[in-house]
Parts: structure tokens; sequence; C-alpha cells
């Protein structure tokens, strides 16, 4: 069995790369599980109450003869919701699923990026695969033994699953009017703020006394000056408020 991988290394514009914690079996077990019950109690509650209203009465029974009407307001829907749920969900939240954030995980790309729809798609349409021959034995089997505990949806997809920051990035606006910021020096600014908590404290220190020294900071304040300071100063300088 290889040996697992301690995280996806992501190049960055501020010249230090980010390594984003890989998700074990562990993770990938459990976000299923919580998102198999989330789509079973979806389904079935469409099913129960889309029967209640065709039968008009207490009976959840199909009909017994064929009916286009039953397959097309009861059934139809009900398999829907459950085949369906994981790709359009990932989709809207992007990579995330409620399974997903309760295990604090979510789907990226290789270069650390939100996956694309086509990626998304191609995952899971490898569930059949994965899925064979019963509790998805062949993708546990596969996240097991594969270095980056990946299944197969995950091989044909081009993605990974990884653990989320302990932080949501900051938000970061248009650069204040009079702001010293050029273009490259704001998307700079940006993906230091958003990687913050991802990279080791003397770095992004350091990284941050450099940008706020090139553009603009008072000198003299800027040794003195701990990371909260350091980051509050960033932040306006990329447009929460007035440049230092």
């Amino acid at each position: 069995m290889s040996s697992p991988l301690p995280g996806l290394i992501v190049d960055s514009v501020t010249g230090i790369d980010v390594a984003l914690p890989v998700a074990g079996p562990g993770a990938r077990a459990f976000a299923f599980l919580v998102d198999w019950h989330v789509r079973v109690v979806l389904a079935l509650a469409w099913y129960v109450g889309a029967a209640l209203i065709y039968n008009g009465r207490l009976s959840v029974a199909p009909p017994l003869s064929s009916s286009a009407g039953w397959f097309a307001g009861v059934l139809a829907p009900a398999l829907a919701i459950y085949l369906l749920y994981h790709p359009v969900v990932e989709l809207v939240m992007r990579g995330r699923t409620p399974g997903k954030r309760m295990a604090g995980v979510r789907i990226v790309a290789r270069d650390g990026g939100a996956p694309s729809a086509g990626a998304l798609l191609a995952r899971n349409v490898f569930r059949l695969i994965d899925s064979m021959p019963l509790v998805y034995g062949v993708g546990l089997i596969a996240a097991v033994m594969t270095r980056e505990h990946v299944r197969i949806g995950d091989m044909a997809a081009g993605t990974l699953l990884v653990y989320e920051g302990a932080e949501a990035p900051a938000p970061i606006g248009v650069p204040a009017a009079g702001s010293t910021l050029d273009a490259v020096g704001a998307e700079i600014v940006a993906e230091l703020l958003q990687r913050w908590t991802a990279l080791a404290p003397e770095a992004r220190v350091q990284l941050a006394r450099q940008l706020l020294a090139r553009y603009g900071a008072a000198a003299s304040a800027l040794p003195a000056a701990g990371e909260a300071a350091l980051r509050t100063q960033l932040e306006r300088l990329a447009g929460a408020g007035q440049p230092p």
C-alpha cells in the first residue's frame, strides 16, 4: 500500500506553495453516509407526498395498472432526486454537499480551484463503477490503496477531496480610491489574505511587511506590528477601508 499524501501542493503567486491536506477514506465514508441519508429522506418525502396527492387518500401504493401520471409525478421525480443529488448539489455548492460540510471536506481540481461542471459530472458518472459490487466496494478499496485516497471517479475527473481551511477567505474588494496598489499588487494581497491561515506564521508576516512597505505603509511601524495589525493593514490596502 502506498504511503498517504500529506497534501495537494498548489502554486501561489506569492511565491510560497500551499499544501491542502488530502482527506482520507474515513472522511469520505462519513460524508457519503450523511449525504446518503439526506437524499433518501428527500426522495422518500417526495414519493410519499406525491403518492398521497395522486391517490387522494391515505395510501402510497402504486396503481394496479401502469399509469403515465404515476410515473411522471411520483416515481420519476423521486428517482431523479436520489440519482442527481450529488452532481446537482456539488455544482451549486462548488464541490461541497451537506455531508462534506459536516466532514469538513470539499472537492477540488488538481490546481486547487473549484472543479468544473464537466469534472463533477464525470466524477458522478463513475459512481456506477465505484459502487460495485456492493456498498461502494470498488471506491472504498481505491481510496484505501491509492496514495491520494481517490476513488475511480476522482481519477477520471482529475479531482481530489481535501479538508476545508479553518477560516474562510477574507472578502476582498476593489482597492480604495487613492490606494497605491496596482493590478499585480492587488492580486498578490488578495491571495495572501485568502491563504493567510494556510501559510506558516513567519512566512505570512514577512510577506505582509514586504507588501505593506512596497505599497505605502510607514516603514517605522512595520517591525513592531503583530500579525493581527499587519492583516488589518492589508485588508485596508485591498479596499476594505482607506489605505494605510
